[in-house]
């Protein structure tokens, strides 16, 4: 693969804007302020940033719970969070229907949040539903000195160098997507274990899905626990599964980001996946997510006639 010229994938200097791609396949920080602050004018320049870094790093922010809604605001409608009924049992109510939590906290043996210290899987966020999300904002507030980094990796870039056979075999094909368990591996407080993973609940998405505001096609596997690719047999949709899962996840198209506080990551799950590693015992971490309301799933044939999207291709070479 050939490289890509930084000022080819975003960086740019605009008033009190910087965005700084980072030295992965993936990502950028944004130096924009007090995003408390932030405009419409700026809140433009902070989007394009994400669609072309896939995600960004905000530091040292200070923010109430309306504070990290309305910063999220700018860049969609809010999707409320689970319903209680949704999520894992003995897990504290939340407070704000459109704020989670994640954390390994208990009080009263009662966890304040989801995911505990467990490893959280590589996942797109509500790949469990008809309409995933957008975009997902996570707000640091409490931050481990080890363990709990949240991993990142491009979809864009994992599609355009897939084995051109495979890509080709992919075309048209779907994946069923389970809604029993959490990214965590807890189940959701209405669901049963699956039985059968061919007929058992949950939504279909093309495995080449477009991104409906750059156009651009990237693989979407949403998460690989009781997955099943219609039309094969369980035998041959397992094979397949592994295949794009070992290549979607290769380590050059990472990148893991170690938290400090006032830390804000925001997401495009139409173009990444992410993943966070486990938490060591006496290590306490809080992160608050608020979420945005996404588009249906949809793969657009014009779309593989496209170039590679360049973001990938900066410190990925063959």
């Amino acid at each position: 693969m050939s490289t890509v010229a930084l000022e080819e994938v975003g960086l740019s200097h605009n008033g009190q804007i910087e965005v700084i791609p980072l030295p992965h396949a993936l990502g950028a920080e944004v130096r924009c302020g007090d995003v408390k602050a932030i405009d419409d004018a700026t809140a433009a320049v902070v989007h394009r940033a994400l669609l072309d870094n896939l995600v960004i790093l905000i530091r040292d922010q200070e923010l109430t719970d309306e504070d990290q809604l309305d910063f999220a605001r700018h860049f969609g409608v809010l999707r409320p969070g689970s319903k209680p009924e949704e999520s894992p049992k003995g897990m504290k109510a939340r407070t704000n229907p459109y704020i989670g939590i994640n954390s390994n906290i208990k009080e009263n043996g009662v966890p304040i949040g989801q995911f505990g210290d467990k490893e959280v899987v590589w996942h797109t966020d509500h790949s469990y539903r008809e309409i995933p999300l957008s975009y997902s904002v996570l707000y640091g507030t409490l931050a481990p000195e080890r363990g709990g980094e949240t991993g990142f990796c491009n979809m864009y870039l994992a599609l355009e160098t897939l084995p051109e056979a495979t890509r080709e075999r992919i075309k048209g094909l779907s994946i069923k997507n389970d809604a029993a368990y959490n990214s965590g591996g807890q189940l959701r407080g209405n669901q049963k274990p699956p039985g059968d993973i061919r007929t058992s609940p949950g939504p279909n998405h093309p495995i080449v899905c477009t991104h409906p505001k750059t156009g651009y096609n990237a693989l979407y596997l949403g998460r690989r626990p009781f997955a099943y690719v219609n039309g094969l047999t369980l035998e041959d949709s397992e094979a397949l599964l592994d295949e794009l899962w070992a290549h979607a996840t290769k380590p050059e198209f990472q990148w893991h980001h170690k938290w400090r506080e006032g830390d804000i990551l925001m997401w495009d799950n139409r173009a990444v996946m992410h993943h966070r590693n486990a938490i060591p015992p006496g290590q306490d971490r809080i992160a608050k997510r608020c979420q945005l309301d996404g588009d249906p799933t949809t793969c657009d044939p014009a779309a593989f006639a496209k170039p590679p999207h360049p973001r990938g291709y900066l410190n990925v070479q063959d």
